[in-house]
């Protein structure tokens, strides 16, 4: 008799849509209707953006609780994973782009300090390894909130201690580290990140991320040249760095201040969950996203997923709310094979409401045609 099908499933959230938890949930229900036999392993994923901390949670990482300030300084209840010594930080959820205030954008002012909160607390409690997602922030300010929060002093030339926010960093004139956290010295931080921006000019975090938080030409403006003047005290060297302009600026000052070093995003998470272990009795993957596109090509979990995958020789099947990918793209990724919810269901308002019906549909079309 031939051994039971083992279907790892590794999806990214769908984004508006479904967290990732609950996207894996979809699969398996709908493959466990089709092939009841069959050992599943729900593994949800995330590349370092929102859901990172959900990811961790639902792979039996402890969730630990703190209030820290929004973007805008409002307090509230957030939380971080941890195992052992290791946090997973994720910096969305702390003081990212959906915890503005009633949504109102303040690309000015906005500021990364809750995210040093968070930061310090982990240290406080014994962790030494922190693995920080960047992605979403609310901010464009260089990571200097989170220095602040974590002990660094910002100085104008008359001495005084400047604001919050990425604006006020053009009177930038003096920085001491004295009181820079002692925590810091014995964490290892690493940065997960999916993308390569330096921190100033055309591709940096001003100009290509500051009008997603509201900045407008003349705000983009302002926003470089206070990054620029704030570079050059903290570590002009670490402003070129592909990372450097990830999350507002957060890579840079995090590299320049806290000794941190970037890796991808999903390969540092699915290092985190051992995934590579799991692959080794698995006879296929299924991952996902909510948008399969030319983006998803450029270290999105998606393709990490695959590639980690393909190393071990199991097929991978990607799974997406659309598909904006043909079919040679999605071949050249390394992907056995595809399906898309808009194919079930083209109305995007209807997909997106009723993405776990059709993703159980999915899961038992994969069950049928893969495990058959």
């Amino acid at each position: 008799m031939a051994s039971a099908a083992r279907v790892i499933l590794a999806p990214d959230k769908f984004k508006g849509s479904l967290a990732a938890p609950e996207v894996a949930a979809a699969l398996a229900a709908g493959l466990r209707r089709s092939a009841p036999d069959a050992q599943i392993r729900q593994v949800p994923v995330a590349d370092g953006g929102d859901g990172t901390v959900e990811a961790f949670i639902a792979a039996g990482w402890t969730r630990v609780e703190v209030t820290a300030p929004g973007p805008t300084g409002v307090p509230r209840r957030t939380s971080y994973a941890r195992h052992g010594a290791t946090a997973v930080v994720e910096l969305a959820a702390v003081v990212g782009l959906a915890l503005l205030p009633e949504g109102r954008p303040d690309p000015l002012d906005a500021s990364t300090y809750g995210l040093g909160v968070v930061l310090a607390h982990a240290m406080e409690h014994g962790v030494t390894e922190i693995v920080l997602g960047l992605g979403g922030s609310a901010s464009t300010d260089g990571g200097a909130g989170m220095a602040r929060a974590l002990g660094v002093r910002i100085l104008d030339a008359e001495g005084r201690e400047l604001p919050l926010g990425g604006a006020a960093l053009a009177q930038a004139a003096r920085l001491d580290r004295s009181g820079l956290h002692p925590g810091v010295a014995g964490t290892t931080i690493t940065l997960a990140c999916d993308v390569d921006n330096p921190l100033l000019g055309p591709t940096g975090a001003a100009a290509v991320y500051g009008p997603q938080k509201g900045a407008g030409p003349a705000e983009v403006d302002l926003l470089d040249n206070a990054l620029a003047a704030w570079a050059q005290l903290a570590g002009p060297q670490f402003a070129r760095l592909p990372g450097a302009g990830a999350a507002g600026g957060t890579g840079f000052g995090a590299l320049a201040l806290l000794g941190a070093r970037i890796r991808s995003g999903i390969e540092v998470v699915l290092e985190l969950l051992d995934f590579p272990a799991l692959l080794a009795t698995a006879t296929l993957v299924v991952t996902g996203e909510g948008s399969l596109d030319q983006q998803s090509l450029h270290g999105k979990a998606p393709v990490g997923v695959c590639a980690a995958a393909r190393k071990a020789d199991v097929p991978v099947i990607v799974v997406a709310g659309r598909t904006l990918l043909g079919s040679d793209d999605i071949r050249a990724a390394g992907f056995a094979g595809s399906y898309a919810l808009a194919d079930l269901e083209p109305d995007p308002e209807r997909s997106m409401a009723e993405a776990a019906a059709l993703l159980e549909r999915v899961g038992a079309r994969i069950a049928a045609e893969w495990l058959g």
